[in-house]
């Protein structure tokens, strides 16, 4: 790592030689980590580690969270995942085409579908070509659970975030989809 840590500012931090700006004064968990490996390594750039520190804490919280309304209906959020994917896509799609939808692995979904599917949201239909292949689609149940619960759902999530300005999540927004396509560009890669 290079003692040079090039940020870009948004007007509310400064841009740092190294991890310890605006980002490392803040009252946050991540905070307090990246101030006691400063402490232990004064010579490290944090930087990096207080962006993936919080991403990282950010999504664990979300996962606490557990989503009121999915939970109200008996759902998961991965399980709401497959729902969606089935919705929004409009039409039948394979258990691996599922799987790339959602960012799961083969074996969760096939165990999601298969709750799913016994509670009647979802149907299988057998390939005539090859038996091997299933195709999936919603059932009428599963596509009006889907529908009754999205606005519910997008509306929790606006509280979530009520905390912060349309302005700055828009702008979180747009920096966290670039910092995504720069993943899924490098690391998607190493996956193939």
């Amino acid at each position: 790592m290079t003692g040079t840590n090039r940020r870009r500012t948004t007007g509310h931090e400064t841009t740092g030689a190294t991890g310890r700006d605006a980002g490392a004064a803040r009252g946050d968990t991540v905070a307090a980590v990246v101030r006691q490996w400063q402490s232990v390594h004064p010579d490290l750039d944090t930087g990096p580690m207080e962006i993936i520190g919080r991403v990282n804490r950010c999504a664990a919280l979300l996962q606490q969270a557990e989503d009121a309304p999915l939970r109200r209906a008996g759902l998961s959020r991965p399980e709401f995942d497959l729902l969606g994917a089935l919705r929004r896509t409009g039409h039948e799609l394979t258990p691996g085409e599922l799987a790339r939808e959602t960012f799961s692995s083969g074996a969760a979904v096939t165990k999601r579908l298969k709750h799913l599917t016994e509670r009647g949201f979802v149907e299988r239909r057998g390939d005539a070509r090859d038996r091997r292949v299933a195709h999936l689609r919603l059932t009428d149940a599963g596509r009006d659970l889907v529908d009754a619960i999205l606005p519910e759902q997008l509306a929790y999530e606006t509280a979530v975030l009520s905390g912060m300005g349309t302005p700055a999540q828009g702008e979180l927004a747009t920096l966290l989809g670039e910092l995504l396509e720069q993943l899924e560009g490098r690391l998607g890669a190493l996956r193939v």
